[in-house]
């Protein structure tokens, strides 16, 4: 069995919905053969990350960069995960009210260092999630889980 790891920092109403969005999608019960695993981005262990096969990041943009929380997760395990897990694919959603470019190059920038595969395009949304918006998240879900299905 696969894994797929997702890994969230949900503080507000906004990133809950579209974290719920995600996970729907990589459950849909026509995906079979993936477990899906989902951790606080604050709890997940590097054993967790080096163990998972694909990745899907979930962050609000705080302040113009990712969260705390996400950063403290590639933190701690940046250099278990490096050359170890080149090749992964991962997928990533962000919420913000203004200004979610930082975030997304942040990301960008630390999962291009890991030589993780970018499976999807990234979801971002600015203010509250209208459905195109969650639509795209379950999208983002479901792609990623489909990928790791074989």
């Amino acid at each position: 069995m696969r894994t797929l790891l997702i890994i969230h920092h949900t503080p507000s109403p906004a990133t809950h919905e579209m974290f719920e969005a995600v996970l729907a999608g990589a459950t849909d019960p026509e995906i079979e053969g993936v477990e899906v695993l989902r951790r606080p981005a604050l709890t997940v262990s590097s054993v967790e990350m080096l163990q998972a096969d694909g990745y899907l990041l979930g962050t609000p943009a705080n302040l113009g960069y990712m969260s705390g929380a996400l950063k403290h997760a590639f933190d701690q395990s940046y250099y278990q995960l490096l050359d170890t897990t080149r090749g992964r694919p991962f997928g990533l959603y962000i919420h913000g009210n203004e200004g979610a470019e930082g975030a997304e190059r942040g990301v960008t920038s630390i999962t291009t260092g890991l030589g993780w595969v970018r499976a999807a395009d990234h979801v971002v949304v600015s203010g509250k999630p209208g459905k195109a918006d969650l639509e795209s998240c379950w999208n983002l879900g479901a792609t990623l889980a489909a990928q790791l299905m074989g």
